[in-house]
């Protein structure tokens, strides 16, 4: 054999007997995604439909190339160790994860497995990610933290629906260190807008029946909701009620809220988040380390009003506000 055909034959077998790329999917793998939220599996649907829409947009087809391990604990705080632990030990390749108390459950119970949040609150502050341009360990995926301005936007929003609102209580878990900068920024707004601003501190959802009677005693006239990713969030149709009950116009932070009977919100779009968090799935099943992937901030936000609310409260909806709306409910 000449030289020249002995160094093709080299290169060839090289070529042949070197290690897949690694964004090349092993052909016939069916991987397996966790899927561990706080909520019910009624309440989180609409999440793991928007996290599947995401696969599925990138390729990856339930019951083809991919199945989903989902745990629900039904806002049982204390079942989600139990649960990532189940994830854990069923060995899935990534478990996608929803507010911080998931995420950290899920890393209290494997530092190897890729962690994605979907919707992290102050990863860096809880000490879940180094950094948010580099997580390091195994944590990763998007954060719901915004400009803390965003809760004085909502104040703004309330007050084009209620003008003459000139007391508004502000619902706020005051415990989170990133709820203090939110608070600040409402009171800040509220001061432009000459409207005194009554703190309603709700540590729990067991709370807050007990806060709206106290903000009635005290004249309240409005609510503006500061969000916490796990008590509040999950009380999405007990809110609305009680703020209709009082008969208080109320702005929340999510869209879900609305849905659920609520006059309007103005936040980030929790689908869109997780079907962002489908895109962390994909580098990572193709190779990459959750430790290199900088976590990213929200970039979607919308305004959604309910109109069918509005005219139980007896209010009108500006036209310029209604311009505005993502999406109008009637």
């Amino acid at each position: 054999m000449n030289s020249g055909l002995r160094t093709a034959t080299v290169v060839a077998l090289a070529i042949l007997l070197a290690p897949l790329p690694a964004d090349a999917q092993q052909p016939g793998r069916v991987y397996r995604i966790g899927f561990l939220v706080g909520e019910s599996r009624e309440r989180a649907l609409p999440y793991l439909k928007a996290f599947q829409e995401g696969l599925r947009e990138l390729g990856y087809v339930e019951g083809g190339n991919v199945a989903f391990e989902s745990r629900f604990a039904g806002r049982e705080r204390e079942r989600l160790l139990g649960l990532a632990a189940e994830l854990v030990r069923l060995k899935v390749d990534v478990i996608a994860t929803g507010s911080d108390p998931n995420t950290i459950a899920a890393r209290q119970a494997t530092t190897t497995i890729p962690i994605v949040m979907a919707v992290g609150g102050d990863p860096v502050g809880i000490g879940l990610i180094a950094s948010v341009r580099r997580p390091g360990g195994n944590v990763t995926g998007l954060t719901a933290m915004v400009d803390p301005e965003i809760a004085g936007k909502r104040l703004q929003f309330l007050k084009e629906v209620v003008p003459r609102a000139s007391r508004v209580a502000g619902f706020w878990h005051p415990d989170l260190p990133e709820n203090a900068a939110r608070w600040k920024a409402l009171e800040g707004a509220a001061r432009k807008l000459g409207v005194t601003l009554l703190s309603a501190e709700v540590r729990e959802p067991r709370e807050m029946e007990g806060a709206f009677a106290r903000i009635k005693r005290e004249r309240a006239q409005a609510v503006v909701v500061i969000p916490d990713t796990f008590a509040l969030s999950v009380l999405r149709g007990e809110v609305p009620a009680l703020a209709a009950k009082n008969r208080l116009p109320a702005i929340y932070t999510a869209r879900e809220t609305v849905e659920a009977g609520g006059l309007m919100s103005y936040g980030v779009s929790y689908r869109d988040l997780w079907r962002r968090a489908a895109t962390y799935v994909d580098k990572i099943l193709k190779g990459a380390k959750p430790g290199d992937l900088p976590v990213e901030q929200p970039t979607k936000f919308e305004l959604v009003i309910n109109a069918k609310t509005a005219k139980a409260l007896g209010l009108t909806i500006p036209p310029s506000l209604l311009l505005q709306a993502d999406q109008v409910i009637e």
